[in-house]
């Protein structure tokens, strides 16, 4: 049996190589054996997004987002998950909590004031 380890070293080498979908199965292992990595629920969040899996993507951004309320990138991608799912009202607070925390990324702000305009 591989340890944690290198199911999430061999994920992320699948993910980084863009290979999407084979890094959703050693990383989805990875978080079954370690739910509170949130390095391991960041990836595999990744991984479902780019896989187009945006439901099961923002469930695991969530899942980092309630360990880690800071983490910008997770925030980011939990609002772009959700409004890729047509849920511009939900994107609104993770989107707007991103862009608060760095407020010098534009592609945060872009998506930020997008998910207000279809929410409105």
């Amino acid at each position: 049996m591989e340890s944690v380890y290198d199911l999430f070293t061999r994920g992320t080498r699948l993910l980084e190589d863009g290979d999407f979908h084979a890094a959703t199965v050693p990383l989805a292992r990875a978080r079954d054996l370690e739910p509170d990595k949130t390095s391991i629920r960041e990836a595999l969040g990744r991984a479902l997004f780019r896989s187009q899996r945006y439901e099961q993507a923002a469930a695991e951004f969530e899942a980092v987002v309630e360990q880690a309320p800071t983490n910008d990138f997770a925030l980011f991608c939990l609002g772009r998950s959700l409004q890729l799912l047509g849920r511009h009202s939900e994107a609104r607070h993770p989107l707007a909590l991103a862009s608060n925390l760095r407020p010098e990324r534009g592609d945060y702000r872009h998506y930020r004031d997008q998910a207000r305009r279809k929410a409105a």
